[in-house]
């Protein structure tokens, strides 16, 4: 048996330490756990030993659905007069998600030493934006916390949405064009090879569009390994460019080009920008700190450019409508709306209702390019497979006519 320290947090969200005997620090950690507390730090009563909140790699953010439940009970509880620490310990316990359950663990901590919520929160970007803890910082400051919540649960709920109904708009298209790649390939490697020795063979005339077929399969065949490294060399080059600010902002203005595509980039950022600036808004948030963390939160460059350009102006004196409108990426009804909100002094609400009004067009739209994508990927594979094997099997016949 060996000797073990330990610090470990109870049910209450306490922080106890002592010492404990057990065959080895996993016999220990069960034992604590047994106990109903959760270990921190187990060691040896030496000083060497392990620490339990040894960050793991890989990404420490939540589900959406986990943040949406946890924001929706958070507001229940605080709204019920249940204190922040007990309302953050019961949901810690309560919670599913292993990365949301550490966060709170280190929220609790940091609470109970005196800090505020928002500023707890913020030491955990991962997992609580930049949007989420200035709306937190809003309603700690105005005493609105469980209005403030329910807002931020509506929104990861509508940001959810959006997300999840493009992901499966992409899906089929994916798929297909996965399987035109592999037809295409096994053709030009494994069928085109076999028939080009008969072409040859018997010295036959052939067109442009079979030379050029040949070709392609004879360089697959044969310098495989060089394409492979040159489109290793090419993916990690692009991905270096679009890192940097400029080629992110190049890239980000082609994307907005492309057609169909183009649009839902647009309206999915245009619809985000409208409900988080309300919710800021509607939280008491300045409008310049409002429109920093807005633009934060899009996932555009030129949208996002646009946005800060923007503030520059309102900083100088100008109204939030005039100086998008300058920016010249804001559609007209975002302009024409926002400064409605101005003059009525109800930004947040018709900023809410544009917000509204573009997430119902992303969802038109996306329904939209999945009907137009799938006929036009099934024509576009059966014409690629059709020329390949046409370009080959037509001088073929010719020559079985010749013969």
């Amino acid at each position: 048996m060996a000797t073990f320290t330990y610090t470990a947090r109870t049910k209450s969200g306490d922080t106890q330490s002592g010492v404990i005997t057990a065959n080895s620090q996993e016999a220990a950690v069960g034992i604590l756990k047994q106990k109903g507390v959760h270990p921190i730090v187990v060691k040896p009563a030496d000083g060497k030993g392990m620490n339990m909140n040894i960050k793991l790699p890989g990404k420490k953010g939540i589900k959406s659905k986990d943040l949406v439940i946890f924001t929706r009970q958070f507001s229940t509880m605080i709204n019920a007069g249940v204190p922040i620490l007990r309302a953050l310990t019961t949901l810690r316990e309560q919670t599913d998600s292993a990365n949301l359950k550490e966060s709170l663990d280190q929220v609790i901590a940091d609470v109970q030493g005196g800090a505020q919520l928002s500023d707890s929160m913020a030491k955990h970007p991962k997992v609580f934006s930049e949007v989420y803890v200035n709306m937190v910082r809003a309603g700690e400051a105005g005493g609105i916390l469980d209005q403030i919540l329910i807002r931020l649960a509506n929104q990861v709920e509508k940001d959810n949405k959006i997300k999840s109904k493009l992901k499966g708009a992409l899906v089929y298209p994916a798929v297909v064009t996965l399987v035109a790649i592999g037809a295409v390939g096994f053709l030009l490697t494994g069928v085109i090879p076999k028939l080009a020795g008969i072409l040859t063979e018997n010295n036959v005339e052939l067109p442009i569009y079979t030379k050029i077929v040949l070709g392609l399969s004879n360089l697959l065949v044969n310098s495989w390994p060089i394409l492979l490294v040159g489109l290793v060399v090419g993916i990690v080059a692009f991905r270096r460019y679009v890192k940097t600010p400029g080629g992110q902002y190049n890239f980000h203005k082609l994307l907005l080009k492309v057609p169909i595509f183009g649009k839902i980039v647009m309206k999915v950022n245009i619809a985000r920008f409208a409900r988080t600036f309300s919710s800021l808004a509607a939280a008491g948030v300045s409008v310049l700190e409002a429109l920093h963390v807005t633009s934060g939160s899009l996932g555009n460059a030129v949208i996002k450019k646009g946005i800060q350009d923007s503030m520059v102006r309102i900083r100088n004196g100008q109204n939030i409508s005039d100086s998008l409108a300058e920016s010249h990426i804001m559609p007209q009804i975002i302009i024409q709306m926002t400064a409605v909100g101005e003059e009525t002094g109800q930004l947040d609400t018709v900023l809410e209702k544009v917000a509204e009004f573009y997430e119902e067009e992303v969802d038109t739209v996306i329904d939209s390019m999945a009907s137009i994508i799938e006929p036009v990927l099934i024509v576009s594979l059966g014409g690629v497979v059709g020329v390949i094997v046409l370009s080959v099997l037509g001088p073929i016949f010719s020559l079985q006519g010749a013969v």
